[in-house]
């Protein structure tokens, strides 16, 4: 008798033991599939806003991943690795994105990722570029892209909202007005550019599955939402979550915006 509950005690034990190095070491390998996606808008020297950050809070949270060994990806190289095709995520990957294509990315946000060597991926909605006074030029994309360092790929034709034109708009005309909003754009930059356009930023966040079927449809391969927390193997790859920053964010409280957005994401 207690020679067979000595066996049925170690054998117990085995899966005991087995458990918890699961729970350890699957733990931290679960969570180093987590990647931290940064959206930014606008920049400026002195005055922050809602969706503006100073020049100076930009820098010194590329300092802090630096000096936190942080290794910052091009979003091509993030997407990547979700899904499994590029090397293993770890816990001090980030990647960082720009929506809209504010003249102030070239004034004042290029030169710091110049200075620091920083891939960061644009998203622009083309009606603005060239026309609307606070947006940036075809010129200053062109350099821009020349650098090596920003990609620039599709926020829309013209950032809609959907939910609006979806209530204003018959199926039809519906159908055809996402399908412009999502082709046209990626015409115009190709035809602008020459380079590949196939990841999309939902405007304000909205996403829906009809939505991802004509992303799909369209050629994007995958499509950034604004809220979310980190992006995690095996995520909705045409609504991947993304971290919005803002000025506050700096030191300790960057710290805790990328820890707090693993724990419980940040929305909108």
């Amino acid at each position: 008798m207690m020679i067979k509950f000595r066996k049925k005690f170690a054998t117990n034990w085995h899966w005991i033991l087995v458990v918890c190095l699961l729970l350890v070491f699957g733990g931290s390998a679960i969570k180093g599939q987590e990647i931290p996606i940064l959206v930014y808008h606008r920049f400026d020297p002195a005055m922050p806003g809602l969706t503006t950050i100073r020049t100076s809070t930009l820098e010194s949270q590329l300092e802090w991943l630096e000096d936190h060994h942080y290794q910052i990806l091009s979003l091509h190289a993030v997407t990547d690795r979700l899904r499994g095709m590029g090397d293993r995520a770890n816990a001090r990957m980030v990647a960082i994105t720009v929506d809209d294509g504010h003249r102030s990315v070239y004034t004042e946000m290029f030169p710091i990722i110049l200075k620091h060597r920083v891939p960061v991926t644009l998203f622009i909605y083309p009606s603005a570029i060239s026309k609307a006074s606070y947006a940036l030029t075809w010129e200053q994309i062109r350099e821009m892209e020349r650098s090596g360092l920003v990609d620039v790929q599709s926020h829309t034709l013209w950032h809609p909202n959907f939910l609006k034109e979806r209530a204003r708009l018959s199926n039809a005309e519906y159908a055809a007005f996402v399908d412009k909003q999502l082709t046209d754009s990626k015409t115009v930059i190709s035809s602008r550019l020459g380079g590949q356009v196939d990841s999309l930023a939902w405007p304000f966040g909205i996403h829906d599955s009809y939505l991802e079927d004509a992303a799909k449809r369209a050629g994007y391969r995958t499509a950034v939402a604004f809220s979310g927390g980190p992006a995690r193997v095996g995520c909705n790859m045409l609504a991947i979550p993304r971290i919005p920053v803002s000025d506050n964010d700096t030191g300790p409280t960057f710290d805790r915006l990328l820890m707090d957005s693993r724990r419980n994401g940040r929305e909108k």
